[in-house]
């Protein structure tokens, strides 16, 4: 059984191994492939894993040995997973894996534009402090978390671990699902509207997947709901927020600042409004990307590929 991961860098940069997928057949691993190759390097593979490599209908229709696709990811839209089940070919996800690691970067986020750590640092380091006439300074205000609110819209797995830390900050939490949690997670109040947690947060993440009706969840009139001392977080899908409404806002003072670890074009766009935003601060998706993170993701990807090989595949989209 041949096995191609046609991108698999952003999962194992090298400090992982693929021992583990090397030992279910014969492994060829590209750290990247362009769309042009793909179908050359799959040859008459039958096993082929992708992060962020499309796999269209018209690129199936290709690969007649094709058995099985593996996404090293949650989201599996580069699949065409309605061709795919027209093929007998399952897709499989990771479906969680990353969970305390986004949680934690909404907190870093979070933290960021509350103390503002690193600028202050970065004024120590050159010389500020030693000079000052006072024991102290600060460029921008301090906030304190606890008692102030922490809006979610989202309360699936990772929105529930947003909830609880943000609980151990001492704040309280309101959230939006379309779906009611079963069960409701402790403490939290269930807004009836998305309207009502951009009103009612002072701060507002974003943990909900993206569909047709959450395109562009956050835009204009919904940025206008919202306290000018709030901060957005999306550390979920970029195309949840309107970029140039987001830069309006933060522009117009409107919100009074962004973490963002995605953005609607990734990588990102050197046009992108965002990037030179004030008050808007730009990871480049990797809340995801802990080492232990990858490692639950690697071990959930070789399970996913014994499974199938047993007869009895899990985690299938399609």
């Amino acid at each position: 059984m041949r096995i191609i991961v046609l991108d698999g860098y952003t999962l194992n940069p090298g400090d992982l191994s693929w021992d583990a997928l090397a030992e279910l057949g014969e492994l060829t691993v590209h750290d990247r492939t362009p769309a042009e190759q793909v179908i050359e390097r799959m040859g008459d593979a039958e096993i082929a894993l992708t992060n962020k490599t499309v796999l269209s209908a018209e690129v199936l229709d290709q690969l007649p040995a094709l058995r099985y696709i593996g996404v090293l990811a949650t989201g599996y839209n580069v699949v065409d997973t309605q061709a795919a089940r027209e093929r007998d070919i399952p897709v499989t996800n990771v479906p969680q894996y990353g969970t305390q690691a986004v949680a934690q970067m909404v907190f870093a986020h979070l933290l960021h534009l509350s103390q503002h750590v690193a600028e202050h640092a970065q004024t120590v380091r050159e010389g500020r402090w030693s000079s000052s006439v006072d024991f102290c300074y600060w460029d921008y205000p301090l906030v304190e978390l606890e008692g102030r609110v922490m809006g979610i819209i989202g309360l699936g797995r990772i929105g529930r671990s947003v909830a609880a830390l943000a609980q151990a900050f001492g704040m309280r939490v309101v959230a939006f699902d379309a779906i009611r949690p079963d069960p409701m997670p402790e403490g939290v109040t269930l807004a009836e509207t998305v309207e009502e947690v951009f009103q009612a947060a002072d701060v507002l993440s974003l943990h909900c997947p993206l569909t047709d009706d959450t395109q562009h969840l956050v835009n204009a009139e919904r940025l206008a709901l919202m306290k000018p001392t709030a901060f957005l977080i999306n550390t979920s899908r970029g195309p949840l927020v309107d970029p140039p409404a987001l830069a309006a806002a933060l522009e117009a003072g409107t919100i009074a600042g962004a973490g963002l670890d995605v953005l609607e074009t990734e990588p990102a766009a050197a046009d992108d409004p965002l990037i030179a935003a004030p008050n808007c601060f730009i990871t480049p998706h990797i809340a995801w990307a802990t080492r232990e993170a990858r490692q639950r993701l690697m071990n959930t990807v070789v399970d996913n590929l014994k499974a199938f090989v047993a007869g009895e595949p899990v985690n299938v989209v399609n």
